[in-house]
């Protein structure tokens, strides 16, 4: 006969567990310490097992009932109440996770990896890319239900848009996002491995660049001309000198200027190939930045934001201002100034690893195995970017400048 209420209520602890029978192999075990479980002994094959229904009174005997019936019913089925339960204990285990371990959840664990090893103005494009594009299609999803067709279109949407770099890009990011995950036991597969060739990469497009001596001529007295911004005009004179990237120019700190020893010093953590790179300085750049020493040396950056000094000028400030010099992004841009300066320099005749080493171009592995990489053909780097400037300065005056040939030694 079932265990009634009152019985269940009034079974006290002794100072041995003992049992109290409810009826189909149900009982009530009552613990010395007062804790009741109500247990149900069974066979499963060859083997006595026994399963908790739960604990009294936050599961009355109804309920303990009802729990074993579904028992039973299993094991007249031929499967295992045990299992059973801790398979429907794994699935939810699961489906929680799944819940936690979304696309975009994983992505920013990746983002926060990443950008200890990348560029600062690489971090941001990557958060760009998967906040504007993929987040909105899959960041919701669990890593697992994102399929290679789920992928594929959300991808097409953006190459529908008429963005298809972008499109091949976030398949590539994507990628490197589910590896992670692999790695880190969040899921099993890459989905994007059986996108190869799913999205056709364009034919690369060269900076827009000014190459011809008397028009750049024409574009440095374009740029002393230049009525907006002052810290804007100082960003137009220095790039044609230093021709870094154009996230190394607007990022340049205060600090990384020393202008009596004529050298910038631009540490690994804003470099493209995270290594430090040295900008010697010709007597016009330092006369160009000492002009506008006073107005922003209190703060942090060269070229401060407009909307603020704790930030730097925005990524499109020179190409804007070029723009509105009537040079167009298919004439000229921030980054053509490095290929105006490595056409030119090649033409004069200086050294191409001096050369190269000047535009941070290297192989990781170059990088990897120079310790005072950082200085390689600096005395030649001093001279040509001198040269250079001295160059610059006799076509602004439109002077018929010869290209000097200087083979550095």
């Amino acid at each position: 006969m079932p265990l009634s209420d009152l019985k269940l209520k009034q079974a006290k602890p002794t100072d041995k567990p003992y049992k109290l029978a409810d009826g189909n192999g149900l009982y009530l075990l009552v613990n010395p310490n007062g804790s009741k479980w109500w247990r149900w002994d069974y066979r499963f094959g060859v083997k006595r097992k026994t399963l908790s229904m739960g604990t009294y009174p936050e599961t009355l005997g109804s309920l303990a009932r009802e729990k074993l019936a579904a028992a039973r019913t299993l094991l007249a089925q031929g499967v295992d109440p045990s299992a059973s339960r801790q398979d429907a204990k794994r699935k939810q285990a699961e489906a929680q996770q799944a819940t936690i371990d979304t696309f975009e959840v994983v992505t920013r664990e990746w983002m926060v990896r990443e950008h200890e090893k990348v560029a600062e103005v690489t971090a941001n494009k990557n958060r760009w890319l998967f906040e504007t594009f993929l987040f909105p299609e899959v960041g919701h999803l669990p890593l697992g239900a994102i399929t290679s067709r789920v992928l594929l279109d959300a991808l097409r949407k953006i190459e529908a848009a008429g963005k298809q770099e972008t499109a091949r890009r976030a398949k590539i990011k994507a990628g490197q996002v589910f590896r992670f995950a692999i790695l880190e036991g969040k899921v099993e597969a890459d989905p994007t491995a059986a996108l190869r060739g799913a999205i056709k990469r364009l034919k690369h497009k060269h900076h827009a660049a000014i190459t011809d001596p008397a028009k750049i001529g024409q574009l440095l007295r374009d740029i002393d001309g230049f009525t907006g911004q002052p810290v804007t005009l100082v960003a137009l004179k220095l790039a044609p000198l230093v021709f870094v990237r154009p996230g190394e120019l607007r990022g340049a700190e205060w600090p990384e200027i020393d202008l009596d020893g004529n050298m910038w010093r631009i540490p690994g953590a804003r470099m493209k190939m995270k290594v430090d790179h040295l900008v010697p300085l010709s007597t016009q750049a330092v006369a160009v930045l000492r002009d506008l020493h006073p107005l922003t040396s209190h703060g942090r950056y060269v070229f401060p934001s407009l909307r603020g000094a704790s930030r730097p000028m925005s990524e499109n400030t020179v190409n804007i201002a070029l723009r509105s010099l009537g040079y167009h992004g298919d004439t000229m841009t921030g980054h053509g100034f490095r290929a105006m300066a490595s056409s030119r320099l090649n033409e004069m005749g200086w050294d191409e690893r001096a050369i190269e080493r000047q535009l941070a171009h290297a192989e990781p592995n170059e990088v990897k195995g120079a310790y005072n990489y950082a200085a390689k053909y600096l005395e030649d780097r001093k001279r040509m970017m001198q040269a250079w400037a001295d160059y610059l300065d006799a076509l602004k005056i439109g002077s018929n400048v010869v290209p000097m040939h200087r083979k550095a030694g």
